[in-house]
C-alpha cells in the first residue's frame, strides 16, 4: 500500500476557486496563498450572517493508542461520504502542529484517500497561522519585559509574572529557563517558561473569537502578571494589543484548501486539547455552517478532553447546537484499554476487546450527558479479524447507540457511506437536544468536581496547597463566572495515563489553576501534563527529508 504522502501526490487537485465555486464562494471573496489554498475575506463572512445554518455534526474518539486512531481521517471521510450521497458537506478542522509532526504523532491531514491537501504545505508553513500567533504571544512577552526594565509603571511583582514566551515544537529544555542574563541592560534577571505555541492563550482566542474586533476586545483581556497588591495586569495595561491585533490581521481569517476527492475543507486555528479547548476557530465554523448542509468538524484526543470542551466551552461561546456525534473507536484502541501491549495489538484478542469495552462505553454515556444522539465508527485497521468487527457490533447495538465501520483510509468517500448513512438517519430524528454539562452560575471548584466526577468517573478531586491559594484568587477576582478547561492526559480517562479502561474511585489531582481571561476561560493542570511537550527516542523528524527535485518524504 502506498503512503499517504504518496498517495496525496498523485493526487489531481483543483484550483482553489473551483473548489470555492463548489461552495458557493465568488472568486472575489478569496485571497489566495498560491493555487491550492486561499483565505475568505472579511466582507464575504459578513455577507454570510442572514443565510441559515447547515446541520452540526462532532467527530469525537475514545482514548487513543500514542499513535492516535484516525479521528481527523474519519472526519476528512465522512464529508467525503455524505457528497457521495449527493450532499452538500464540508469539512472544519483544525491546523497541524509542528511538535507532533515531527515528534511522535505525525501530520494531521488524515491519511490514505481521506486527506485534505495540500498535505506537506497543511503540516508545514501553511499560510502563516500560527507563525502569526508565535509572533504575536512572543512580541507580548517582549512588551512585559521591556516594561519591566523601562521603569515598571504598572509596578508588576517579578514573582507573579505568568505570560510565557512559546514555541511551535516539541523542545523540553525549553519548559523552564532564566533569562535577563548578562548586564544591567540586559534586562532583569528571572525565571522564565515557554509553552507550545498551539498551548498558547492567543492561540486559544483566535479560535474562541467572532471577528478581529472581537479578537481585539480578547487580547486586551490577556493577564500577564500581578501588580504588588496582587491586582491583574493586562495586554492592555503595558500597551500590546494594537501591535499583536496587527499581526494577527490575516490569520483570524479562515483557510479554504480541498479534500483529495476535491471537496471543500476549511482549516483555521489550531489548540491543544488538554491545555486549551482544542477545537478549530469560530469563524470557520460558523462559516461551514453558513455554506453547506452538513457540516463535519473535530474536537482534539478523546471525548472526555475534546468534546467536553467543544461542547461546554466552543459550542458555548459561538451558541452551537450540534446535531450528532460521531465517537470514533478502533479494534486496537480497544485491546489496548483491555491491557494489551502496543506490540500484540494486530493479533485478535477477543477477551481485551471486551474488557476495552468500558472505556468506549463511558465516552458513549459521556456524550449522552449533552443530549447529542450519538454514532460508533469503528476505524478499520487491516489486521481487524470478522469475529472483532462482529464483537463490537454487537456492544454497541447492545447499549441502544448506532454503528458503522469506516474504511475512509482505503476507499475515501466510498468507504464513508455507510458511517454518512448512519450520520444522516440519526440527524433525521431530530433527537439532539443539547445543554451544556453545568452552568456557568455554579462556583469555579464545583464545575471542576462535576468535569471530574460526570466526565472522568473520579470519585473527588484533590487540590494542592499552590492550586487551592490559586483558587481562591480567581474567584476574588472575578473569574469564578468562567468555563473550566481541564488539562489532563489524553490516554486515560484519570490522570494517569497508565490508568486505562474505565477507572473508578480515583481522585483528579490539580496541581495549578490559572484564568485564560482573553479566552475566557480557567485552566486546570491536573497530573503530570506538560505544556511544552518533548521529543521522543525516535522522533518523527528522523525520517523526513526532501531530495535534490524538493519533494519531502517520511512526512505522515
Amino acid at each position: 500500500m502506498k503512503t499517504d504522502i504518496e498517495i496525496a501526490r498523485e493526487a489531481k487537485l483543483l484550483p482553489i476557486r473551483e473548489i470555492a465555486e463548489k461552495a458557493g464562494i465568488p472568486e472575489d471573496a478569496l485571497e489566495p496563498y498560491g493555487r491550492y489554498k486561499a483565505k475568505l475575506s472579511d466582507s464575504f463572512l459578513k455577507s454570510l450572517s442572514g443565510k441559515k445554518d447547515g446541520k452540526l455534526i462532532l467527530v469525537t474518539a475514545t482514548n487513543p493508542t500514542p499513535a492516535g486512531e484516525g479521528k481527523t481521517t474519519v472526519s476528512i471521510g465522512l464529508t467525503q461520504g455524505l457528497c457521495k450521497l449527493g450532499k452538500k458537506a464540508v469539512v472544519a478542522l483544525r491546523e497541524p502542529s509542528l511538535g507532533p509532526c515531527f515528534g511522535i504523532k505525525g501530520g494531521a491531514a488524515g491519511g490514505g484517500f481521506s486527506q485534505v491537501l495540500p498535505m506537506e504545505e497543511l503540516n508545514l508553513h501553511f499560510t502563516g497561522d500560527f507563525h502569526a500567533v508565535t509572533s504575536a504571544n512572543n512580541l507580548l512577552a517582549a512588551l512585559l519585559d521591556n516594561h519591566i526594565k523601562q521603569g515598571n509603571e504598572c509596578r508588576i511583582d517579578l514573582k507573579s509574572i505568568v505570560w510565557k514566551r512559546c514555541l511551535d515544537m516539541n523542545d523540553r529544555v525549553l519548559r523552564n529557563i532564566v533569562v535577563g542574563l548578562g548586564s544591567a541592560n540586559d534586562g532583569v534577571v528571572r525565571e522564565d517558561h515557554f509553552v507550545i505555541s498551539v498551548a498558547s492563550e492567543i492561540m486559544a482566542i483566535l479560535c474562541l473569537s467572532s471577528d478581529l474586533k472581537d479578537l481585539k476586545e480578547r487580547l486586551s483581556k490577556i493577564i500577564v502578571a500581578y501588580d504588588i497588591e496582587g491586582q491583574p495586569v493586562t495586554a492592555k495595561d503595558i500597551r500590546a494589543v494594537g501591535a499583536m491585533a496587527a499581526l494577527l490581521k490575516d490569520a483570524v481569517k479562515p483557510n479554504l484548501i480541498q479534500t483529495i476527492e476535491q471537496t471543500p475543507a476549511l482549516v483555521h486555528g489550531g489548540p491543544f486539547a488538554n491545555i486549551a479547548h482544542g477545537c478549530n476557530s469560530i469563524i470557520a465554523t460558523r462559516a461551514a455552517l453558513k455554506l453547506a448542509d452538513y457540516v463535519v468538524t473535530e474536537a482534539g484526543f478523546g471525548a472526555d478532553l475534546g468534546a467536553e470542551k467543544f461542547f461546554d466551552i466552543k459550542c458555548r461561546t459561538a451558541g452551537l447546537k450540534p446535531d450528532a456525534a460521531v465517537i470514533v473507536t478502533t479494534v486496537r484502541t480497544l485491546k489496548y484499554n483491555g491491557g494489551v501491549t502496543k506490540e500484540e495489538l494486530s493479533k485478535e484478542d477477543l477477551s481485551a476487546l471486551s474488557r476495552g469495552f468500558a472505556n468506549l462505553g463511558k465516552h458513549i454515556e459521556n456524550v449522552g450527558f449533552y443530549g447529542v444522539p450519538v454514532v460508533v465508527a469503528l476505524n478499520r485497521f487491516s489486521s481487524d479479524t470478522e469475529a472483532e468487527l462482529s464483537t463490537v457490533r454487537d456492544y454497541v447495538k447492545g447499549l441502544g447507540a448506532e454503528f458503522a465501520v469506516s474504511e475512509v483510509w482505503e476507499k475515501g468517500g466510498e468507504g464513508g457511506k455507510e458511517l454518512a448513512e448512519q450520520v444522516l438517519s440519526v440527524i433525521k430524528k431530530g433527537t439532539s437536544d443539547f445543554k451544556p454539562l453545568y452552568e456557568l452560575s455554579l462556583p469555579l471548584r464545583e464545575k471542576i468536581e462535576t468535569v471530574a466526577k460526570k466526565i472522568y468517573g473520579a470519585s473527588e478531586v484533590s487540590f494542592s496547597k499552590d492550586a487551592l491559594q490559586q483558587l481562591n484568587r480567581l474567584v476574588e477576582n472575578g473569574f469564578d463566572g468562567l468555563p473550566v478547561c481541564i488539562a489532563k492526559t489524553q490516554y486515560s480517562l484519570s490522570d494517569d495515563p497508565k490508568l486505562l479502561g474505565r477507572p473508578e474511585g480515583f481522585t483528579l489531582n490539580v496541581r495549578e489553576l490559572y484564568v485564560s481571561a482573553g479566552a475566557g476561560f480557567v485552566v486546570i493542570l491536573t497530573g503530570n501534563v506538560l505544556t511544552m511537550p518533548g521529543l521522543p527516542k525516535h522522533p518523527a523528524a528522523y525520517d523526513i527529508d526532501v531530495d535534490d527535485e524538493g519533494n519531502i518524504t517520511g512526512l505522515f
